[in-house]
C-alpha cells in the first residue's frame, strides 16, 4: 500500500478489517492516518482491523462522543473522531497534542477540522465509499487534502 494510491473493494466488515490490518503493517510511530468517508462507511471497522494488527486486544469502538481514545498495542495508538467539532479554535489548544505524538500511530476520522495543524506530520489518507449493499471501495494513499 505504499507508493502510488491503491484502491481495493470490500464486501464485508471482515474484509474491511483485513484491509485495515494490511495498512497497519506499513505504519510507524508518528504516522497520522486521515480516514474519510460518510457516516456508516466503515471508518471505525477499518481502524479496528489496523488496531488488531498493531496488537490491540481491547474493544475498538468509535470515539464520537469522547473525541479520542488511546489503545495499548505494540506501539501506542490514538483514535480520534472529530465529527462533532466544527472548529478547533473553540477547543483546548492542546487537544490534538494529547493524541498526536512522535511515539504514536494516530487515526483521525472526519479530519478536515484538524488538517491546518497537521502540516508537519507524516500523513496517509484512506477514503471509504459505499459501493452498494455491504460493498465498500477503499482508496489508500498520501494525504491529498480536505474532505
Amino acid at each position: 500500500m505504499s507508493g502510488a494510491p491503491e484502491t481495493a473493494e470490500s464486501a464485508s466488515a471482515e474484509e474491511t478489517e483485513a484491509l485495515g490490518a494490511r495498512l497497519a503493517r506499513e505504519l510507524r510511530p508518528g504516522d497520522v492516518v486521515l480516514v474519510r468517508g460518510e457516516l456508516g462507511a466503515g471508518k471505525t471497522t477499518l481502524i479496528r482491523g489496523a488496531c488488531r494488527e498493531l496488537g490491540v486486544e481491547s474493544p475498538v469502538t468509535s470515539p464520537t462522543f469522547t473525541i479520542g481514545l488511546r489503545y495499548a498495542g505494540r506501539i501506542p495508538i490514538s483514535h480520534l473522531d472529530l465529527y462533532r467539532l466544527g472548529d478547533l479554535a473553540a477547543e483546548d489548544p492542546a487537544l490534538l497534542d494529547d493524541y498526536l505524538d512522535p511515539a504514536t500511530v494516530a487515526f483521525l476520522e472526519w479530519p478536515a477540522v484538524a488538517e491546518p495543524r497537521l502540516a508537519d506530520r507524516s500523513l496517509r489518507e484512506v477514503r471509504i465509499e459505499h459501493a452498494g449493499g455491504e460493498r465498500r471501495r477503499i482508496a489508500f494513499g498520501a494525504a491529498t487534502g480536505r474532505e
